[in-house]
């Protein structure tokens, strides 16, 4: 891979750093908003999730525009929206209203994920895919990390600073992007606007590769139309492993939000400071930054889908003893890192296992529809936390329950292993001969 190449992975990675900074945003800020707006633990979890809920629709319904006005005029449009979810939510008088721009801000940061991660695909080769989309997913603890610093800072006082925060940082965003990130190339050869071959031969050239002409291009289309007609009823054609990647988002995406929204607010209940909860959820977030390359780096020695597996079980027994350990501040960041590290690491993961259980016609629309219901276990698990708290669970019975949910997906990736091209013989005689 060209200079070029890693420079719009690492692009990428800076836009996924938002997600990142804002789901930690609300969840650092957990105590002091449900002091200020008189919130029960069902409430907050409702302004958690709220932000969820966009972030589906931002994936599953504005996502489909990238095809029809280009993913980077999209992505300019979720990143404004971002903007002003983050501003408003940090002028917020109340919950409904603060909530409101939640929704707004995850409407954004969905239309973004939904477009980075496949920009982040078609612009890494076969054999460094892996490791950019873990790359591209360390992006979020990062994102995650400096939200930790900014919310320790200002404990006791005003938690808005938080938001502003976010909201330069998006803004920031939208300025390098307008000026930096190309078109992707995809688009461009499918819709063919004006100038469009003289757009695609420069960032061809950038990525020192080989340019095209017009004959090239029309080629092109006569086989994706083509590839398009066969592609039709996909959803039908891979209904199997469709259903069990699902399982696989919604589990991973269940056990990530809970322990990314929940972790401050949970241990402050149990007794720790403010500023001590900030700093054993920052080393989540610490976690979180290497996890997903650390993925990455093992999945181009073995299976990816294997190493998922091992990923999911090792999270699952690190929750449990990270939150027995929590009230020991030296033990819990310790152990805070590694949870950070095994959980994003199983995000990566996933983003990895589902492109090669569809045909190249159709991995976009499978992948997207993918993140979609992913956004099921993570609307889920604040929500449902928040009223297993109200009932009485205490922090420890929280976490042992949401990490049962990630083990599960391991045994779901147990029942993918015949529908992915990548556990075959043939993949496996590959894999040996490139190690």
């Amino acid at each position: 891979m060209s200079g070029y190449q890693w420079l719009i992975v690492a692009l990428c990675a800076f836009m996924n750093c938002l997600d990142g900074f804002d789901v930690m945003a609300v969840a650092f800020t957990g105590p002091s908003v449900t002091e200020e707006f008189q919130l029960t633990g069902s409430q907050f979890g409702l302004l958690v999730s709220v932000g969820l809920v966009g972030m589906a629709i931002g994936s599953m319904l504005l996502a489909p525009f990238a095809d029809l006005i280009g993913r980077r005029p999209l992505i300019l449009i979720s990143l404004a929206l971002g903007t002003i979810g983050m501003f408003g939510a940090a002028m917020a008088p109340s919950a409904p209203v603060m909530g409101a721009f939640r929704l707004v801000t995850g409407i954004g940061v969905g239309g973004i994920l939904a477009s980075t991660n496949v920009i982040t695909s078609e612009f890494s080769n076969a054999k460094n895919r892996g490791l950019s989309i873990g790359i591209y997913t360390a992006g979020y603890g990062i994102g995650a990390t400096v939200a930790s610093l900014v919310a320790k800072a200002a404990v006791g006082g005003d938690w808005r600073v938080v938001f502003y925060a976010g909201g330069f940082g998006t803004l920031l965003a939208l300025v390098v992007i307008a000026f930096v990130l190309p078109e992707s190339v995809a688009f461009l050869e499918q819709r063919r606007p004006s100038g469009a071959p003289a757009r695609i031969n420069k960032t061809l050239t950038r990525m020192r590769m080989p340019t095209v002409t017009d004959t090239d291009l029309d080629r092109s289309a006569a086989t994706r139309k083509e590839a398009e007609r066969a592609g039709a009823g996909w959803l039908r054609q891979r209904l199997p492993p469709t259903v069990l990647l699902w399982i696989t988002f919604i589990t991973i995406m269940f056990g990530f939000y809970f322990v990314n929204s929940w972790t401050p607010t949970l241990l402050v209940e149990e007794g720790l400071s403010e500023s001590a909860a900030v700093t054993a959820g920052m080393a989540i977030s610490i976690g979180g930054t290497v996890g997903s390359v650390l993925y990455g780096l093992v999945a181009r020695l073995r299976t990816p889908r294997v190493v998922l597996i091992g990923f999911s079980l090792l999270a699952a027994a690190m929750m449990i003893v990270f939150i027995v350990s929590a009230s020991t501040l030296w033990l819990g960041f310790g152990i805070g890192v590694v949870v950070g590290a095994l959980i994003n690491g199983c995000i990566a993961g996933a983003y990895t296992v589902g492109p090669p259980l569809y045909p190249a016609n159709i991995r976009s629309v499978g992948m997207g529809w993918a993140l979609g219901m992913g956004r099921i276990g993570a609307i889920l698990s604040p929500t449902v936390a928040g009223m297993l708290k109200d009932a009485g669970a205490s922090a420890t019975q929280l976490y042992i329950g949401a990490a049962m949910v990630v083990a599960v997906c391991a045994l779901v990736l147990v029942g993918l292993r015949r529908y992915d091209p990548e556990s075959g013989p043939a993949a496996k005689e590959a894999l040996g001969s490139a190690s």
